[in-house]
């Protein structure tokens, strides 16, 4: 076991020594033109730095040039430092994985008998994710307390009995934040800068607006009607522990020092945070304690990403490599999505670059045989269909998406990790498509022409 883990990280770290840091220069470069906005990268081996660089600009109203120094919204990467958080208090003793949210909450519904911390924690509570909410686009600006958004959620129905699926979810990310008060009695941002950023020597990290010091913060943009422009505004206290945190690439490759040294939390926590949760079913969900649990080329990786008003941001770990990506970008939409970056960076650090396929062109009527309904699950269905040479996709509640052949039956969504293939019958028709992503396989059958 030891020799195989010197071996991985002296492989990385060997690639990254021998010219890959040019090669991760050029490909991220392809990505970020200079006059839009852009992001910052760090990439570590071993705890040491090997690649650190800026590209396109923070601010494009005041012609500002991105820096590697500029701090950014995180988005949901916040999730990391709420579940430790949860597991500091939890080794003081002051709380446990299987407490009810009840016990915290007494004016919390009934359900809340049924939900525990870890649930909160893994994603599985049931609860429904106020984000998720018809009126929560239309609100976001409005600056609410802790308990006005928890009571926009409390009541509803719970989407599945606690423990017994997978759903993403903000509401239960929000609830841990309000319970780290309610236990330490410290504000959720006070809590966090006392008892990790400042413990830790992140002075660049932050809940938005609890800065220590002047900080070099990027401006958020989305692209609308042909061009970039300021992000649509929010009231950070909609966000809170799910997602208000702001830092910049060094102090997450702070963090990840701090992971990889044991600090904060006993060693058996930190594996806990990194082992995939068990269902009521023992099935396992891919997601541990605020990581998302992976692999990237056969390599085993803890990943996660963020996606806030003027923002998307992704790191990731291949804890057998040693290795360490964080990439943050300042628009929403319009730009390249931060985590395809990464997965690119972090492939070619280990010398095993992920594929890059190459548009061709198809007849019509090949096209057309792939057009259709497909199967999701029970409630979503994934739907194909040509309008002049380009083939379109849309999944259920998702965004009209191109999709581009790379041979007779194979397609991929540019600047992603998603490619799939369209499988015949012994007739010969199109009977399901297979997507592949992340190394994982899905497999939507055809249901109508």
């Amino acid at each position: 076991m030891t020799k195989m883990f010197t071996l991985a990280t002296a492989n990385a770290s060997s690639a990254l020594h021998n010219g890959f840091a040019t090669l991760i220069d050029a490909t991220i470069a392809s990505f970020y033109k200079v006059n839009e906005p852009g992001a910052t990268v760090i990439v570590t081996c071993n705890g040491a730095t090997m690649f650190r660089k800026a590209y396109g600009m923070a601010s494009i109203a005041n012609q500002e040039v991105m820096t590697p120094e500029a701090t950014m919204r995180l988005g949901s990467i916040t999730k990391q430092f709420t579940a430790v958080s949860i597991l500091m208090l939890i080794e003081e003793g002051k709380l446990s994985l299987t407490d009810k949210l009840v016990e915290f909450f007494a004016d919390y519904p009934e359900q809340g008998s049924q939900i525990t911390v870890e649930h909160l924690l893994t994603h599985t509570s049931g609860i429904v994710s106020y984000t998720d909410k018809e009126e929560f686009d239309a609100n976001i600006a409005a600056e609410l307390s802790v308990a006005e958004v928890i009571d926009s959620f409390k009541n509803d129905p719970l989407e599945f009995a606690p423990g017994t699926d997978f759903k993403y979810n903000n509401s239960g990310y929000y609830l841990l934040g309000a319970l780290i008060e309610k236990i330490s009695g410290l504000p959720y941002a006070k809590f966090v800068e006392q008892r990790i950023f400042l413990p830790l020597d992140m002075s660049c990290s932050y809940y938005e607006g609890y800065e220590l010091s002047l900080q070099r913060a990027a401006a958020g943009h989305t692209y609308c009607d042909g061009s970039f422009v300021p992000c649509d505004p929010m009231s950070i206290s909609q966000a809170y522990s799910a997602g208000a945190l702001v830092s910049n690439v060094d102090d997450l490759a702070r963090w990840e020092n701090a992971i990889v040294s044991g600090k904060l939390i006993s060693a058996a926590n930190w594996t806990r945070a990194f082992s995939p949760h068990r269902l009521a079913d023992g099935s396992s969900c891919a997601y541990g304690y605020g990581w998302e649990i992976g692999t990237l080329q056969q390599r085993p990786m803890l990943a996660h990403g963020g996606g806030i008003n003027g923002f998307q941001t992704f790191a990731l770990r291949l804890p057998k490599d040693q290795l360490f990506v964080a990439v943050l970008s300042n628009a929403d939409f319009g730009i390249v999505d931060p985590g395809y970056v990464a997965h690119k960076i972090a492939a070619i650090a280990i010398g095993k670059p992920i594929q890059d396929f190459k548009e061709i062109k198809l007849d019509a009527n090949v096209l057309d045989a792939y057009v259709g309904v497909y199967t999701v699950n029970a409630l979503e269905q994934r739907t194909f269909w040509r309008d002049a040479d380009q083939v379109l996709m849309l999944r259920t509640g998702g965004d009209i998406t191109p999709v581009h052949p790379y041979s007779d039956n194979e397609f991929f969504i540019k600047n992603t990790l998603v490619h799939m293939e369209f499988v015949r019958d012994t007739t010969g028709t199109v009977a399901k498509v297979v997507l592949h992503q992340n190394g994982e396989v899905n497999e939507n059958l055809r249901v109508a022409a």
